[in-house]
């Protein structure tokens, strides 16, 4: 993969890439384009710890901080997935539509269209009561089965699930 932005920004990071200087603004959002995968938009976010290309973390809207996406309903984040290993101090984009490639439990077996939760930090999985992510689904039943760490996600701005107050 490799996504080409498709916005006018001088000196832009480019998708796959992780920095230690920031090169936008936080809270970004470009559109990009990979020759496999199609369209999307990502977003330039502050990294956590422990983050790999895949991982699915959730935002701060105000602060624009990364956290890996952690087991558990009812909390309305928004979510968005790495797409470098950008971890704690360092900068990078995160995908938020598009078709994503997503880490998943490698134990679990995903049908296409499927809806996805949070089921494990940082992975999805099957849904469960309170942890369904809304606009995320299946998009590929090869990437899906068994056995494979990653399972490619129809994205539209998803959220984990809950009641927004």
């Amino acid at each position: 993969m490799a996504y080409i932005i498709r916005d006018d920004l001088i000196g832009s990071q480019k998708i796959a890439d992780t920095e230690t200087v920031q090169k936008h603004p936080l809270g970004t959002i470009v559109s990009a384009a990979d020759s496999v995968l199609g369209g999307g938009e990502f977003i330039y976010l502050l990294g956590v710890a422990s983050t790999v290309v895949g991982s699915v973390v959730t935002y701060d809207a105000a602060t624009y901080q990364t956290v890996l996406s952690a087991v558990g309903g009812a909390v309305p984040r928004p979510i968005a997935i790495a797409m470098s290993a950008n971890v704690a101090a360092q900068y990078g984009w995160y995908q938020i539509s598009g078709v994503a490639v997503v880490r998943k439990q490698c134990t679990v077996s995903l049908a296409a269209g499927a809806a996805v939760g949070v089921l494990s930090t940082g992975l999805i999985a099957g849904t469960a009561s309170l942890k369904e992510i809304f606009g995320a689904v299946v998009a590929a039943v090869a990437s899906a089965k068994a056995g494979v760490v990653t399972v490619k996600v129809m994205l539209n701005r998803p959220r984990k699930q809950g009641r927004i107050t």
